[in-house]
């Protein structure tokens, strides 16, 4: 007797299971590399802070004093100008020119805020008409927190306390400076200064909407 033949599934079924299994394994192995690459690097708080000032490199802009204590009496209503003059990976130099009653300027001034691997360090370089430094400069602080990207505060640092104490300024060693700025092109964009200390404050605000002629260098620096 002839044995009955015997029918043997065919294949093609299981080929089709096993391509959309396949095919979801390739895809995500693609989402997996794809969700693995490091993303951009973002910028802390004073970098930001840093590079917003440094945006405003080789211009000057106008201020005034908006603080209103006694002390600083003879300033009230004097022509300011700071300019942002020299700027590096690590240092901007920022001089601060005031006018005088008799028509000159005072152009002792200049701020200096250097970045660091630990933070960001503003110092005060002062000199006199003839480019010597004055007895009390390159004073300042460091930075003690992030702070934000508009505004950074610097206590007074062991240096300056001690130079302070030397030259009996005793007053000064609380002192805790506060500069802020805004990015290039922002709206009503405002840089200040502010110096205080229990009893004490002193604050200038400069316009970084409307760039004016620049002025010459700082005494010293020429």
């Amino acid at each position: 007797m002839t044995k009955p033949h015997t029918l043997l599934a065919p294949t093609f079924p299981v080929r089709t299971t096993l391509l959309p299994l396949l095919l979801a394994a390739t895809l995500a192995g693609c989402v997996s590399t794809q969700s693995s690459a490091p993303a951009p690097p973002t910028l802390s708080q004073q970098e930001a802070f840093f590079e917003a000032l440094a945006a405003h490199c080789g211009k000057a802009y106008a201020g005034a004093l908006v603080s209103d204590q006694s002390a600083d009496a003879d300033m009230r209503g004097r022509p300011m100008v700071m300019h942002v003059r020299e700027c590096s990976e690590t240092r901007i130099a920022v001089p601060f020119h005031v006018g005088n009653a008799d028509g000159s300027w005072d152009r002792s001034r200049t701020w200096l805020v250097t970045r660091g691997e630990t933070g960001l360090r503003l110092k005060h370089d002062h000199r006199h008409e003839d480019g010597t430094a004055d007895a009390v400069t390159f004073y300042g602080g460091d930075t003690a927190a992030q702070g934000t990207a508009q505004a950074q505060e610097f206590p007074v640092d062991a240096e300056s306390i001690a130079m302070f104490r030397a030259n009996d300024l005793t007053a000064s060693v609380t002192n805790v400076w506060r500069v802020e700025v805004d990015p290039a092109g922002a709206a009503d964009g405002q840089f200040a200064y502010q110096l205080q200390r229990p009893g004490r404050l002193f604050r200038v605000e400069f316009d970084l909407t409307r760039p004016v002629a620049l002025p010459p260098a700082p005494w010293g620096h020429e």
